[in-house]
């Protein structure tokens, strides 16, 4: 599947790439780490043990537990004004998003272009599934201006191709209109929405990203909003350029 990353546009820390889409991320079984926990308590009682069973299970199926609930992360105040991220309901943000898709510059690095049922299958790959993916809309000042893919890194194929850390978070964003592009908007807005996942997401250490290496205002839009260039990496889609913002860098960078 094409992998976005168009400002018109995720990456990792030390080693080899990152790679896949959400649709591929959707795919993916979840790591023995959250297996585990069905033999937890295994020299407990019996109904301490179903009592673990229960929580992993309702893990498997909560969209929210894997992402710590984006849509309740709030609005945040930015140079650019107030910005929020609003989860994607795709019977009313459909067209707008399929819009954007088709724009050349996005379809270039998304390859999402085509009738809204492109655009509809690649949202419900994400909204009918367990939540390791959650799309949304970047609304500025009220406005819907931009589109975000927020991931988990650590249960995506993107895994395969850096040395992941349990509860990794990616980032996908294209920038809607024109007018949006080549004056730092783009910058502004990751450095946002970095920070919300570092803040709303005690657990994870790193943002990560994987532009298209050839998108050159994508990956300079990530130097600038505090992400370190990782390496490279031959992903089934593209070279990309592997990116990550370090919880324990993100004031000096």
């Amino acid at each position: 599947m094409p992998h976005p990353e168009a400002m018109t546009d995720t990456g990792a820390e030390e080693a080899s790439p990152p790679g896949s889409g959400p649709e591929d991320t959707l795919h993916l079984r979840l790591p023995d780490e959250f297996r585990t926990l069905f033999h937890q308590g295994a020299h407990s009682s019996v109904s301490r043990a179903k009592q673990i069973s229960v929580s992993a299970q309702d893990l498997l199926v909560a969209p929210a537990d894997l992402l710590d609930s984006p849509a309740d992360w709030g609005p945040v105040s930015t140079p650019a004004g107030e910005f929020h991220l609003v989860p994607v309901r795709p019977e009313r943000d459909l067209a707008l998003i399929t819009r954007w898709m088709n724009d050349p510059s996005v379809a270039a690095f998304w390859e999402l272009d085509g009738p809204e049922s492109v655009t509809a299958a690649h949202l419900r790959g994400q909204c009918d599934g367990d939540g390791r993916s959650v799309p949304c809309l970047g609304v500025l000042d009220g406005t819907p201006m931009s589109y975000f893919e927020i991931y988990r890194a650590d249960l995506d194929p993107l895994a395969r191709h850096y040395p992941a850390r349990p509860h990794d978070t990616g980032i996908h964003l294209l920038l809607g209109g024109v007018a949006d592009r080549g004056r730092g908007l783009g910058s502004v807005l990751l450095r946002a929405v970095s920070d919300l996942v570092l803040d709303r997401r005690p657990r994870c250490a790193r943002v990560v990203a994987e532009p298209d290496l050839r998108n050159t205002p994508s990956v300079s839009a990530f130097l600038n909003a505090g992400f370190r260039l990782f390496g490279e990496a031959d992903l089934p889609d593209k070279r990309a350029a592997l990116m990550v913002r370090d919880r324990g860098l993100r004031h000096l960078l």
